[in-house]
């Protein structure tokens, strides 16, 4: 029974392991993959919070536009009614008045539609249908917003890990030279300040280290926001080297050539001409509104009341003889000329089918609607729209102007970026030279300690700069990339 139950326990532990390996194995393919720019705005598109509230937006817009349609359609209303009258009150049926307790029931059917009221009901669905075509357009926006900062974003990382090789190869550098000191101090080479001053400028080149460290997970941390990923979730990067990443020339980026095609192929340009044009169908709209309305109606309805009867005949009986005469001393019984009777109503409670059918009714009508006096409500309105526009072209022109500036200091920035590269290759070399010099003067005892790290501390200098500098050259390229519609690419 013991060797059963160990087989059992055993069986158990492997199904368990299996489950959890199922269970895990998304999260380690997930680690072990890594992303490039690519597969991060392809789920940036599908995850990020903007892109979805925008999406949300054209739905808004879309049951905008529908309803404006549906208005458009006659309205027609089901409507039934069941109550209890007591006192005098005119009979629903007959219209006599009557002394009574009744219950009644009704029904009405209505219908009417609009057949002219100056457009304006026509210009809100053309309105709406603009609208909802900017809306649309505006997703294209948040989109492209989104990637444009997701390639930032990702340019960041890119750079912030360049800068943690940058720092690592000096601390390495700095243990090296440590290392060595510490030997010639022991032979009694070089004095124990040397190796005192290294041992200072390890630690800050650690701290260093730690910073750029913490420098990418800032910049990862950015990242998965845009993502909508969980901050938890394991994520890295791939790091192509930046010497490949393709570029235009910066002389087929001319400022206003980019501009002009941003113009045409920017989406938020698109959003402001049809934000525009609905604008001025809502002016027309909010103008009609102030016009007389003609509309058709019609209704039809039948009611039932408890206590209705119907003639159903007449009970006759002969007129008695009016009176008597006496001729010559005779009485005689005098008789209408002609035979009449008295007819008396014979009535029956009337049933509920059969009065709903007495008592169905029709009406059908024209009305005219004319709005005198409303509070100013549908004048101010009509203001309102118009000033609207003149919101919506200001808009426009501002957009332009931020495009334009942008467009401009990017393709500055470039070229600044272009000769700052330029400049600090030639000071990377120098200042490379120039710690080799230095290292070999040191090692030989000819150049202090503190010199040594200057010229050590210059070079790390020159590399950052010379790296910032082509990094911003590429992310300028990028943008100007961006607003001429060559999407985003590295």
């Amino acid at each position: 029974m013991y060797y059963f139950w160990r087989m059992i326990i055993k069986l158990l532990s492997g199904i368990t392991c299996l489950v959890l390996s199922f269970l895990l194995l998304p999260e380690l393919l997930q680690a072990q993959e890594k992303w490039d720019l690519q597969k991060c705005v392809t789920y940036a598109l599908q995850n990020n919070i903007s892109v979805k509230q925008a999406d949300l937006q054209a739905r808004f817009a879309g049951l905008d536009y529908k309803q404006a349609r549906l208005n458009t359609y006659p309205n027609i209303g089901f409507s039934t009614n069941l109550g209890v009258s007591s006192g005098r009150n005119q009979d629903p049926t007959n219209f006599d008045l009557i002394t009574s307790t009744f219950l009644s029931h009704g029904y009405s059917l209505q219908a009417g539609v609009d057949l002219f009221n100056w457009f304006s009901k026509r210009n809100t669905v053309k309105a709406r249908s603009l609208s909802l075509q900017a809306t649309i357009a505006g997703i294209e926006k948040a989109q492209n917003d989104v990637a444009l900062n997701v390639a930032t974003a990702y340019l960041q990382i890119l750079l912030s890990m360049e800068q943690v090789n940058i720092a690592r190869v000096q601390l390495a550098q700095t243990e090296q030279q440590l290392e060595n000191t510490r030997l010639q101090v022991d032979a009694g080479k070089l004095p124990e300040l040397n190796a005192t001053q290294l041992e200072a400028q390890l630690a800050t080149d650690s701290s260093a280290v730690i910073t750029a460290k913490a420098a990418v997970t800032q910049t990862v941390l950015q990242m998965k926001a845009l993502l909508n990923l969980d901050a938890a979730a394991p994520f890295d990067v791939s790091t192509p080297p930046v010497e490949t990443i393709p570029l235009e020339s910066l002389a087929d980026l001319q400022p206003e050539n980019v501009f002009s095609s941003a113009m045409i192929h920017l989406p938020q340009q698109k959003v402001n001409n049809l934000n525009l044009q609905a604008a001025q169908k809502n002016v027309l709209a909010a103008r009609g509104a102030m016009y007389p309305t003609l509309s058709l109606f019609g209704s039809l309805g039948s009611r039932y009341i408890n206590n209705g009867r119907e003639l159903v005949g007449y009970n006759q009986t002969p007129i008695p003889f009016i009176g008597k005469v006496d001729v010559n001393g005779m009485e005689y019984n005098v008789a209408p000329l002609a035979p009449t009777f008295n007819n008396q109503p014979i009535w029956n409670k009337q049933g509920y089918i059969s009065q709903l059918d007495q008592n169905f009714q029709q009406s059908v009508g024209l009305n005219l609607s004319v709005p005198i006096f409303n509070n100013g409500v549908l004048r101010n309105n009509w203001q309102r729209s118009k000033l609207n526009v003149k919101q919506v072209e200001l808009q426009i022109e501002q957009d332009a102007q931020t495009i334009k500036q942008d467009i401009y200091t990017a393709h500055n920035d470039a070229v600044a970026a272009l000769e700052k590269f330029n400049a600090n290759q030639k000071s990377v070399a120098a200042s490379d030279k120039a710690y080799d010099f230095a290292k070999k003067r040191y090692d030989m005892g000819l150049l202090s300690t503190y010199d040594l790290l200057n010229t050590q501390n210059a070079l790390a200098t020159a590399k950052y700069n010379l790296l910032y500098a082509q990094y911003d050259y590429v992310f300028k390229i990028k943008l100007l990339e961006f607003y001429k519609g060559q999407g985003l690419k590295l």
